[in-house]
């Protein structure tokens, strides 16, 4: 195979063969795994993306999983689950000839990011949907076929809607207007790079109701080489501290703040007395306070002290005047 990850049919039928008549055991190919110490690279293939980079991109994409999954939830009132399943790099070629014919391959463009991206998605997954939507249980029909006008409509609708939530999920490591150049159905006539060019394939696992596919979202090295250096989980943590704590998503948390309602206490006084005194106690008996009358007052925000004050009056309400802030601890910004 020279380093492919993908296997045709012969091959698969070959090696299933071998296994089942004897010629190869199991045992002997678990053996040469152990055995072999080097790790075959083929310069033909190289590998373009980084450890690093394709953590970020998994994370980047759970994002992404987590917005449409909520979505089709709301939009199809039925079970869904997207998760995703792997993130690898391969050649183009290799990509093509893993989609079935026909196929929903979505072309997209990443703005300001040059070239095109693809969204692939199971046919099995889009007539779910569709049937779903137009008032059906949501199952796929028995023989694959391409989409009929109508449904393309739909189908249009629908990619709309997850390129929105495509541009969410990426809006943390570059900000990117997502846009559908075209849909095709023969995935031999989506020649979006040269065929030895190396893309990310990031591949989504979907159930929808009775109904489970992939869904396949393909971007070229070559769009994403601009932003490589941002695609590291140092820049992915540095951007979402930055995002955080952001001037602007300050003051809105201090509005918010700012019109909570706190109880506040103004505290007469203290007096300490035994239980029998507390027993005794009834209507028209006086509780001498441990304050005079020209102490202040203490004022409390919840349990903490936080203001002196002197009793009085306002108009026809009783009232307190603050007279000193009493600071402690974190408090020293107040």
């Amino acid at each position: 195979m020279a380093g492919s990850e993908v296997l045709s049919q012969a091959e698969i039928d070959e090696l299933l063969s071998a296994l089942s008549t004897g010629v190869v055991s199991a045992e002997d190919i678990r053996s040469e795994e152990k055995q072999r110490k080097i790790k075959v690279y083929d310069f033909k293939r190289p590998d373009k993306f980084s450890k690093d980079q394709i953590r970020t991109l998994y994370m980047l994409h759970e994002n992404f999983a987590r917005l449409i999954n909520t979505y089709l939830s709301a939009h199809l009132r039925t079970l869904v689950h997207i998760n995703v399943a792997s993130v690898d790099q391969l050649t183009y070629e290799e990509f093509i000839r893993s989609l079935p014919n026909p196929s929903v391959i979505n072309i997209f463009q990443m703005r300001p990011l040059k070239g095109n991206a693809i969204l692939d998605i199971n046919p099995n997954i889009i007539f779910s949907i569709i049937d779903r939507l137009f008032g059906g249980p949501g199952l796929p029909p028995g023989k694959p076929r391409a989409l009929t006008d109508i449904e393309e409509a739909i189908v249009r609708r629908l990619i709309g809607k997850t390129l929105e939530s495509f541009q969410e999920a990426w809006k943390q490591v570059v900000a990117i207007e997502p846009r559908m150049e075209a849909i095709e159905t023969n995935p031999q006539f989506t020649q979006i790079v040269p065929p030895n060019d190396m893309v990310v394939i990031v591949t989504l696992q979907a159930k929808i109701g009775q109904s489970e596919g992939l869904i396949n979202i393909c971007i070229p090295y070559l769009v994403l080489e601009p932003i490589m250096s941002k695609l590291t989980t140092t820049f992915w943590v540095a951007s979402s501290m930055a995002k955080q704590f952001s001037q602007e998503s300050m003051d809105i948390l201090q509005r918010k703040l700012e019109k909570a309602r706190v109880p506040i206490i103004v505290e007469l006084g203290r007096s300490t007395v035994t239980v029998q005194e507390l027993l005794d106690l009834s209507v028209g008996d006086v509780l001498q306070l441990e304050r005079n009358l020209a102490d202040s007052l203490s004022v409390m925000i919840g349990q903490k002290e936080k203001f002196k004050c002197k009793p009085g009056t306002s108009g026809h309400r009783v009232a307190i005047q603050i007279t000193e802030s009493i600071l402690g601890g974190d408090d020293t910004d107040e």
